[in-house]
């Protein structure tokens, strides 16, 4: 399935998780997509992207480790289910989206947290998450830099 299927699949998985549990493994589910989207942006995509495909693969992964991994059946870990990246641009897009709502789910179980333990556990998540974010937005820049040296390249 392509990226921005899966994205707006957790989009919306994540809009309709009303129970902390339930939001929590929509959180992770994100992160791990963001991890999938950047080691396929790091292997298969253009050489002035890898090094920051590689950051948000490394920081998507921090955002999974910090949380407890959730209890999935098989086949539904959306992260296995990418097999295409297609507009990287687009992807990249959506998946800043994407994060943005991470985070703010985040914000509304840590406001609303039990316990340390867990008030803590979704601070890490928002850094996660927001690094992630900072990170799809510089790849962005990159790959606009990039479309916009290729004209020149072609003109010159």
């Amino acid at each position: 399935m392509d990226a921005v299927r899966l994205i707006v699949t957790s989009r919306r998985a994540l809009a309709a998780s009303g129970e902390v549990p339930q939001i929590m493994t929509e959180v992770w589910q994100a992160q791990a997509l963001a991890q999938a989207i950047g080691s396929r942006l790091a292997v298969f995509g253009p050489p002035e992207l890898r090094g920051e495909a590689l950051g948000l693969t490394e920081l998507a992964g921090r955002g999974c480790g910090v949380l407890d991994p959730p209890d999935l059946g098989p086949g539904e870990l959306r992260a296995a289910q990418l097999t295409e990246l297609g507009d990287a641009r687009q992807a990249l897009t959506y998946l800043g989206g994407l994060l943005g709502e991470v985070g703010i789910a985040m914000v509304g179980i840590a406001c609303a947290a039990p316990d340390e333990a867990t008030y803590w556990q979704c601070m890490e998540a928002i850094d996660a998450a927001d690094e992630s974010r900072d990170r799809v937005r510089e790849l962005l820049r990159r790959l606009a830099d990039r479309e916009q040296a290729i004209p020149e390249r072609e003109a010159g």
